[in-house]
């Protein structure tokens, strides 16, 4: 059993809880446990978790949040940069599964974030999982 954190960044509450839901299922399944910690946004994420993984308390990580594209360029700052930290954490040996949603409208979220439809919060999980899988193989 493995101990993994979600870090959401929560602005749509509706949304986070499906996509938690998804991911806590997916780990809970494999038989580990989760702890969830909100952050203000998906630019924070990355930061929650370069300073959890400090702490040697999570063996993995499981990014949640929903950036919707508005009028300014805003969004592309938010997705790119969340992602860029999140992926620079990765190549350093985090394992992390990105489930932050970067979508164009509330319906396209709502569908990616429904465990029962696209579940890409157990989707982020997974990824999570498999890299912890490969971390202590290579490690």
């Amino acid at each position: 059993m493995s101990r993994f954190l979600i870090i959401e960044a929560r602005f749509y509450d509706h949304l986070n809880d499906m996509l938690i839901a998804g991911a806590r299922a997916a780990l809970e399944a494999a038989g580990h446990e989760a702890d969830v910690i909100t952050v203000p946004g998906a630019l924070e994420i990355p930061g929650a978790i370069a300073l959890a993984d400090q702490s040697g308390t999570y063996d993995g990580y499981v990014a949640i949040g929903v950036v919707i594209r508005g009028e300014t360029y805003h969004f592309e700052i938010v997705a790119g940069e969340s992602a860029r930290g999140v992926m620079a954490l990765t190549i350093d040996g985090v394992a992390i599964g990105n489930g932050i949603l970067t979508v164009e409208n509330e319906a396209q979220a709502l569908v990616r974030a429904d465990p029962s439809q696209k579940n890409k919060g157990g989707e982020a999980a997974a990824a999570a999982m498999a890299l912890l899988s490969l971390r202590r193989k290579y490690t």
